[in-house]
């Protein structure tokens, strides 16, 4: 940033969503835009610049997680951080897990806007194939689910950067199952295993 970088007229550091309706609301009716942060790093700064007047939204206060393990599912507010959900998701059961990122300060709401690119990607897809359900508030300031969104919005605010089409307050994720255990050290015959990959690893299609 540089002294002549654009300036919002104020930020807005939501903690219900009743703020958030507000904020739609009134920048709406005064002309603003509004550039929302999700809790997370955001290296373009795409999230607090503008060319036109406005104001940042800031939800790194609305970040709770709700760990579900019976149906394998969790609601996670859009300010919290990937490392905050797989944290939480580690205190619940040690055989489930997320396929996102490895970097724990990514906020999910703009990574699952996104699609989330992860480790896991090809054995369970991007993030947003595994997300289910979410709740955003919309330009005249509903909040609104995926019945009453539509499959359509739902469907576009899950790759094609959902602040296009509202704010997104919380996403439903699935939960995947993981193995409980997911690295070797040398006593576990680690060399062994690494051995083997080199005989077969010029042979895969990874490098054909």
């Amino acid at each position: 940033m540089t002294p002549e970088t654009p300036k919002p007229f104020t930020i807005v550091t939501a903690l219900h969503e009743s703020h958030v309706q507000a904020t739609v609301i009134c920048s709406k009716s005064v002309g603003l835009q509004i550039r929302i942060r999700s809790g997370g790093h955001d290296y373009e700064g795409l999230s607090y610049v503008s060319n036109v007047p406005f104001v940042v939204l800031d939800m790194f206060n609305l970040g709770s997680i709700d760990i579900n393990v019976t149906d394998e599912s969790a609601w996670v507010e859009a300010g919290a951080s990937l490392g905050q959900l797989y944290y939480r998701i580690a205190e619940k059961s040690p055989i489930h897990g997320f396929p996102g990122r490895i970097c724990p300060t990514l906020g999910v709401g703009g990574h699952f806007s996104g699609g989330g690119y992860g480790n896991m990607m090809r054995k369970y897809g991007l993030s947003v194939v595994n997300i289910i359900d979410a709740k955003i508030v919309d330009v005249k300031g509903r909040i609104l689910d995926r019945a009453s969104m539509g499959e359509d919005v739902f469907w576009a605010i899950r790759g094609g950067g959902a602040a296009s089409f509202g704010v997104v307050l919380s996403w439903k994720i699935k939960l995947v199952p993981v193995p409980e255990t997911v690295a070797k050290n040398l006593e576990d015959r680690a060399t062994d295993l690494v051995v083997k990959w080199q005989q077969v690893a010029d042979k895969t299609k990874m490098f054909s």
